[in-house]
């Protein structure tokens, strides 16, 4: 469509991406430190968020069916406005009491808009942008979410810090409002459809014609969407449970070590996009299986670590080394496949397809954590009986799915 990667739309998408996350992450932390201070109790936070997930799972598919229905760029405007309006609404009336309350009720109410706002986005991407630029504006998505992540705990805990919540909610809300601002500027092609059928009967009629192409048209993407679950299902389970309990249980290292460790994964994430965005020319889809076979290889000398007689830093130095290159794979692994799923999705179907990806990612991840949480609170005097095994399962699966990717590339 264009040979030029920041196009007028792409790059007021990306500032928008960049406030709205900064907003997004600052105010989760601030709440994180809010709740636990009044409370004392980090279960009631980890009840919060789990609660509020479930609006984003459920409804994404809506969001997706929406996505395809209306104008996106409004969609963006809308959902960001109304964002920002609701977390006005909660630093008005916090000071009042019930503090846990509201925030329970700001955090399932910025899910549920979270449900409509995340498949759009992914939706506009393929709209703006095609080609070997497909790939690189989605590498630039990833690095601006895993900048974003990198930053906004320091940002949070200093802004907390010196003023507290109030200031970090006005702050939230001059991002929401500004990146509704920004996506005013977006210019996209929209026609409206005549509307003769019910909303029922519009679900009913979306759904069926979405998972028609995923199981009849195009199977590959639905393979390649549960592969990328599994991917997420893996990391999830063993960087985001496995990679603390190890380090600060396991080997009693300090927090500044996780803290340190929890940043060079972070760059490992952006290296992986950005190694996408610089190769997106040559990079085959069939050496994704490779890419797999390489995130379980990764798992295996983690395991190995606790047989060397190299004590609790030289392990923690092997776990660091190698949870980052998984980083690194499972960034490019997620980069590729959604530009691949983007390339192959019709105009029309877009935004469901893109639901079905966000909802399958946001169901494996908790997924992984709960079977890994179990699986290292049973293992905790042998980790090894964990890593080692997930690792060779993760390098079977890749192996397995070597032919797929073959005969996918080749589609």
């Amino acid at each position: 469509m264009r040979d030029k990667l920041f196009t007028r739309n792409f790059t007021f998408l990306i500032l928008g991406q960049v406030s709205s996350l900064i907003g997004n992450y600052t105010l989760k932390f601030a709440l994180s430190m809010y709740v636990l201070e009044q409370t004392g109790s980090a279960s009631i936070f980890a009840t919060l968020l789990a609660v509020a997930m479930l609006p984003t799972i459920l409804l994404s598919p809506f969001g997706g069916i929406l996505a395809d229905r209306a104008n996106r760029r409004n969609i963006m405007v809308g959902l960001d406005t109304l964002s920002g309006c609701t977390v006005l609404v909660a630093g008005l009336v916090l000071p009042f009491g019930h503090d846990i309350w509201v925030i329970g009720a700001l955090l399932v109410i910025l899910s549920v808009l979270a449900a409509f706002e995340s498949p759009t986005v992914q939706a506009c991407i393929p709209q703006m942008l095609s080609g070997d630029n497909l790939m690189k504006g989605n590498a630039a998505v990833n690095q601006v979410q895993a900048i974003a992540g990198l930053i906004t705990p320091f940002l949070g805990s200093l802004v907390y810090a010196a003023f507290g919540l109030t200031p970090v909610l006005w702050g939230t809300v001059a991002c929401f409002f500004l990146t509704a601002i920004l996506e005013c500027f977006i210019r996209l092609d929209y026609r409206k459809a005549e509307v003769t059928m019910s909303v029922r009967e519009i679900i009913r009629e979306d759904f069926s014609v979405s998972i028609h192409f995923l199981r009849r048209e195009q199977p590959g993407i639905l393979k390649l969407l549960l592969l990328a679950a599994l991917a997420s299902l893996f990391v999830a389970g063993t960087v985001v449970v496995g990679f603390p309990y190890l380090v600060r249980t396991v080997l009693g290292l300090s927090a500044e070590h996780y803290g340190a460790a929890e940043s060079v994964m972070g760059v490992a994430a952006v290296l992986g996009s950005l190694f996408v965005g610089i190769t997106a020319q040559k990079f085959r889809l069939r050496w994704l299986a490779f890419v797999f076979m390489g995130l379980g290889l990764s798992l295996i000398p983690t395991g190995i670590a606790f047989f060397l007689p190299v004590g609790p830093l030289g392990i923690y130095i092997i776990l660091l080394v190698m949870f980052s290159l998984g980083q690194f794979g499972c960034s490019l692994f997620s980069t590729y496949a959604i530009s691949v799923i983007q390339a192959r999705t019709p105009e029309h179907l877009m935004g469901k397809i893109m639901s079905y990806v966000f909802t399958l990612a946001m169901c494996a991840q908790p997924a992984g954590q709960i079977i890994y949480g179990a699986l290292f609170d049973w293992f905790s005097d042998s980790p090894y009986w964990v890593l080692i095994p997930s690792g060779l399962l993760v390098c079977v699966i890749g192996l397995a799915s070597s032919r797929f990717f073959v005969n996918f590339e080749k589609n």
